[in-house]
């Protein structure tokens, strides 16, 4: 898995939203996706491909509430 220094917090992640916080590490084809608030804790990985189109599913509103 990737070394500490290189998870990065999401710009989203805030107290305003119940202390909600989530870390990524990109890796060579993947990425890493965490809770920051448990950094020893379990990671789901997933091909960089996949990370890309749920980005852009969340930012196009695809599974607004």
């Amino acid at each position: 898995m990737a070394d500490e220094s290189d998870w990065f917090k999401s710009s989203h992640s805030n107290q305003d939203n119940g202390g909600t916080c989530v870390s990524v590490s990109v890796l060579a084809d993947h990425v890493g996706i965490r809770d920051t608030k448990q950094q020893n804790g379990p990671a789901v990985v997933t091909p960089a491909a996949a990370w890309t189109a749920f980005i852009r599913g969340v930012q196009g509103g695809q599974w607004a509430t």
